[in-house]
C-alpha cells in the first residue's frame, strides 16, 4: 500500500521519445534538399537548351537578298567564319544542355549520383560557357563592324543595306548572351551545392 514504485506503464511511456515539432505520425516527410537543387538545376539547362536552339535558327535563316543595281547581293551567315563558329558553339551548347538535362532528370531519380554529376556539372559548365562565351564575343565584333564600320581600315558599314540580316544577328547575339548568363548560374549553383557537402 505505501509502496513508492512507480507504475511499469508509466516509466515506459516516460522513454518514448516525443514527435517532432510541426510533425504528426503518419505524414510524409519533406523531400532531400538536393531534389530542390536538381530541380532547379533542371529547369535552366532547359532554358540553356531553348536559348542555345533559339540562336542557331535566328541566325541560320537570316539570309538577305539585295538588289545593287545590275547586281544581286546576298547576306548569309556561312560567308563569315566569325558566324559559322557561332553557329557551331551554340549547336554543341543546346546538345550540351539537353543531355545535361536528362542526367540532372536521372539524378532526381537516384539520389546516389548526386555528388558525382555535380562535379562532372562544374567541370563541363565552365567550358560549354567559354566556347558560348567565346563564339557570342566573335560573332558580337564581326556585327560591330557591320553596323559601324572601321574608318582605319576602311571597311564600310553593311547594315545599312542588309537591315534585315543585320536584325537577325543581333537576336541570335542577345540569345546567346542570355545563355552564357545562364550557365554562369549553373556553375554558380553546382558549385554552392558541392560547398554546403563538405563535412564542417
Amino acid at each position: 500500500m505505501g509502496s513508492t514504485d512507480k507504475p511499469a506503464d508509466l516509466e515506459t511511456a516516460k522513454e518514448v521519445p516525443p514527435p517532432p515539432k510541426g510533425a504528426a505520425y503518419g505524414s510524409t516527410p519533406p523531400p532531400p534538399k538536393h531534389d530542390y537543387f536538381f530541380a532547379v538545376d533542371v529547369a535552366l539547362r532547359f532554358l540553356v537548351f531553348a536559348a542555345s536552339l533559339t540562336s542557331v535558327l535566328v541566325i541560320v535563316i537570316s539570309k538577305q537578298t539585295v538588289h545593287l543595281g545590275p547586281r544581286i547581293s546576298v547576306a548569309k551567315f556561312n560567308h563569315s567564319p566569325a558566324f559559322i563558329y557561332f553557329v557551331v558553339a551554340l549547336s554543341v551548347a543546346g546538345l550540351y544542355a539537353i543531355l545535361t538535362t536528362l542526367a540532372s532528370l536521372s539524378v532526381i531519380w537516384k539520389p546516389i549520383l548526386s555528388t558525382k554529376f555535380l562535379l562532372h556539372f562544374v567541370f563541363l559548365d565552365v567550358l560549354v560557357l567559354g566556347l558560348v562565351a567565346s563564339a557570342t564575343g566573335t560573332a558580337g565584333g564581326v556585327a560591330y563592324i557591320g553596323y559601324k564600320g572601321n574608318e582605319h581600315t576602311q571597311w564600310q558599314k553593311v547594315c545599312s543595306t542588309f537591315d534585315k540580316f543585320c536584325q537577325h544577328v543581333v537576336g541570335a547575339l542577345a540569345t546567346s548572351l542570355f545563355a552564357s548568363v545562364l550557365l554562369v548560374l549553373l556553375v554558380w549553383l553546382s558549385t554552392f551545392t558541392l560547398h554546403r557537402k563538405i563535412p564542417k
